[in-house]
């Protein structure tokens, strides 16, 4: 796994053995100053955005650059892992880097307290709303949530599926709708079907 520090003014993230020649790199060096956020992804397949470019991409595990319209992503994970992510400033090296680490939390809080001005880490899920977890998706089913993989909430429709963009149904709108349909009882005779005692 990957070891992240912060020396002078660059967050130094030094790839294990197995990362680094997946990768084809030893480490990865930002700036400070580019910096825009700092937060633990729990679900590593999440931070997998763009395509792949550079590096070795097998199933469970990612090393190398991901390449994005608005620049590249530099990835180092594996499944089933903890995921710390930097969100970089446009003019950084990558846009995001995201590395497996075997500490998260203390890592995400040794680079927050480097950033200038740099707001405290947000309570864990389920731990309460801080201004910053409630900017952040909703906690997984998974991780003791109830949001599912898209990370809708119970009841909420999806953005692609149907009825998708469509106000939601009132009694006002149902009834001017239904107002000129002619409605007729739905009766069953029994003699209308064969078998029956009361048929002829």
């Amino acid at each position: 796994m990957a070891h992240v520090t912060v020396e002078g003014g660059e967050v130094v993230v030094r790839l294990g053995l197995r990362e680094g020649l997946a990768a084809r790199r030893r480490q990865v060096r930002v700036p400070v100053s580019a910096l825009r956020e700092v937060h633990v992804e729990r679900s590593w397949w999440r931070v997998l955005r763009g395509r792949a470019g550079s590096g070795t991409w097998s199933p469970g595990r990612c090393s190398g650059v991901r390449d994005r319209p608005d620049g590249k992503d530099f990835i180092a994970v594996k499944a089933q892992s903890t995921v710390l992510c930097l969100e970089l400033a446009e003019g950084a090296p990558f846009r995001r880097v995201a590395v497996s680490v075997p500490d998260p939390e203390r890592a995400e809080r040794t680079v927050h307290e480097a950033m200038p001005q740099a707001p405290e880490p947000g309570p864990e899920p389920g731990a309460g709303a801080g201004p910053r977890e409630a900017s952040r998706r909703p906690p997984l089913q998974h991780e003791g949530g109830t949001a599912d993989d898209h990370g809708r909430q119970p009841g909420v429709p999806s953005r692609t599926g149907s009825g998708a963009g469509r106000p939601p149904l009132d009694a006002e709108r149902v009834e001017r709708a239904n107002a000129d349909r002619v409605r007729h009882d739905h009766v069953v005779h029994p003699q209308d079907h064969p078998g029956h005692p009361g048929a002829g």
